[in-house]
C-alpha cells in the first residue's frame, strides 16, 4: 500500500483571497493596519496561533488572541455567506487517478482545524476520498511531523512508501522529518526554488505533471 497526503490550501484549494480577507479583517478587529497579501501567504499552512505569531514577532499574546479571533470571525461569516473556495483546475483529476489504484490511499494533513477542514471537504464531497483527516487540532503546527506520523500509523503504512503533497515550505520539512518524500506543487503560495531548498524531491508546475509524478512513484 502507498499513501499520498495532500495539503488543503494553496494545494488543493485555492483559498487565496479567502485567508488573506480574513487575516486583514483580523488585524484590522484588533487595530492594526492591514498587510500585504504576500507577506500573509508566507505563513501558510502553519496553525493560525503560530501564524499569527510569526506575523507579529513583537506583539503580546492578548493582542495575538485578538487577531485569531477576527480571522475566525471573518471565516464563519464567509461560509455562513455561502462563500467557498474552489479547487485548483485538475484537482478532481489527480484524485480520481490516484483513486482507480487499489494500492494507493489518500489522506490529508492541514495547518486547519478539524472544523474548518470537515467544512470544505464535504462542501466539495471530498471527504470520503480521504481515508486519514490530520488536521491542527491535536498536533503541534507543522513542520513538526506529528500529523504525518499520525497518518502513518491510522493507515499502517510506511514512510518509505509514503508522499507529501503540499506547496509550502513547511510542507517539505515535515514530510523530511517524518521520513518521507515531499512533492511540491509550484501554483500555490511559495517559490518553487524555496520548495526544492526546504527538500522537495520535485515541484511539479500544474496538476497534469503532480499526477504522472505520482503515478510514477505509485509504480516504484
Amino acid at each position: 500500500m502507498r499513501l499520498v497526503i495532500f495539503d488543503i490550501d494553496g494545494t488543493l484549494v485555492d483559498s487565496q483571497q479567502e485567508i488573506t480577507q480574513a487575516m486583514n479583517h483580523g488585524m484590522s478587529a484588533a487595530g492594526l493596519p492591514e498587510m500585504e497579501p504576500a507577506r500573509i501567504l508566507s505563513i501558510v499552512g502553519l496553525s493560525l496561533p503560530v501564524a499569527v505569531e510569526r506575523l507579529l514577532p513583537g506583539a503580546g499574546p492578548d493582542l495575538h488572541e485578538r487577531v485569531v479571533a477576527g480571522y475566525r470571525e471573518s471565516f464563519i461569516a464567509a461560509r455562513a455567506a455561502g462563500a467557498l473556495p474552489p479547487l485548483y483546475p485538475g484537482a478532481l483529476d489527480c484524485l480520481d487517478a490516484l483513486a482507480s489504484l487499489d494500492r494507493v490511499a489518500l489522506g490529508i494533513a492541514t495547518g486547519k482545524p478539524a472544523r474548518g477542514l470537515a467544512a470544505i471537504l464535504d462542501a466539495h464531497g471530498l471527504t470520503a476520498r480521504f481515508v486519514t483527516r490530520q488536521s491542527a487540532d491535536g498536533h503541534p503546527s507543522k513542520p513538526h511531523p506529528a500529523m504525518l506520523e499520525s497518518a502513518l500509523s491510522e493507515t499502517g503504512v510506511g514512510a518509505g512508501r509514503a508522499v507529501m503533497v503540499g506547496d509550502s515550505t513547511f510542507d517539505m520539512e515535515m514530510a523530511r522529518a517524518a521520513g518521507m518524500a515531499g512533492f511540491g506543487v509550484g501554483w500555490g503560495f511559495c517559490p518553487a526554488e524555496a520548495l526544492q531548498a526546504a527538500g522537495a524531491r520535485l515541484v511539479a508546475p500544474d496538476y497534469p505533471a503532480l499526477t504522472r509524478a505520482l503515478l510514477e512513484w505509485a509504480d516504484e
